[in-house]
């Protein structure tokens, strides 16, 4: 059974989704307190999604991603009253998957997380992740998509599951350039929707070539490609 992990404050919210999701044959775990959630993450998984308010009594919803991304790739969709454009970035920043703006609708919410459940789903069991040797090796970086991590010299980067998604969609097309669109149907199982959509892949990739690139400034893996996308350098 597909299980949720449900932090928010607000009992009223938490308890309806409770209620949508189990219509849907999904079980959900409700928390409604910041220091609570990373212990009930850790003691009471696996979860397949966790849904996220930011304003949580005790801790932060933004540090109570940051300890989740510590320990886990499970996808993260942000619930939050601030709907603002930084607020956005910086949740995306910090490792969320996707994000949602209260009040929202329940309709919307079990569409994007059944897209990320499913997109969880379906990586894991990815025919690719059945070859021999299905690691993708690209200079000091080690692509293992058994254990959906990337590796620098050893050293496991902390990607959440989207950002892997991105890297492991590049690096096995090597010589193939992704647009914008490409890469938001691909990885977001959604129609691309302008500036929004626009942001989320600005901020994702940002974010990427801060964990793997050696300068940033001057990528060598994720190539942009100027006018049409992005695509994988061959190091």
């Amino acid at each position: 059974m597909i299980r949720i992990l449900v932090i928010e404050d607000d009992q009223e919210i938490s308890g309806l989704l409770e209620r949508y999701f189990h219509k849907e044959g999904m079980e959900c775990m409700r928390i409604g307190n910041g220091f609570e959630a990373k212990a009930a993450f850790e003691s009471n998984g696996p979860f397949q999604l966790v849904l996220l308010d930011l304003m949580l009594p005790g801790m932060d919803g933004l540090e109570v991603l940051r300890r989740i991304r510590a320990v886990s790739y499970v996808p993260v969709l942000i619930m939050t009253a601030k709907d603002g454009e930084t607020d956005k970035i910086i949740g995306l920043g910090s490792g969320a998957d996707d994000y949602i703006i209260k009040p929202f609708s329940i309709f919307e919410l079990i569409a994007r997380a059944k897209a990320l459940i499913r997109r969880y789903i379906d990586f894991s069991a990815d025919p690719l992740l059945e070859q021999s040797n299905p690691y993708i090796s690209c200079g000091d970086l080690l692509i293992d998509p058994e254990q959906c991590s990337v590796l620098q010299n050893g050293v496991s980067l902390g990607l959440t599951a989207t950002e892997f998604q991105i890297v492991y969609l590049l690096a096995s097309h090597p010589k193939k350039v992704f647009t914008r669109e490409n890469l938001y149907t691909r990885i977001w199982g959604e129609d691309y929707a302008g500036a929004g959509a626009e942001n989320t892949i600005s901020v994702h990739i940002r974010r990427l070539r801060s964990k793997i690139e050696e300068d940033p400034s001057l990528p060598r893996h994720i190539i942009t490609v100027w006018g049409m996308g992005y695509k994988w350098g061959e190091v």
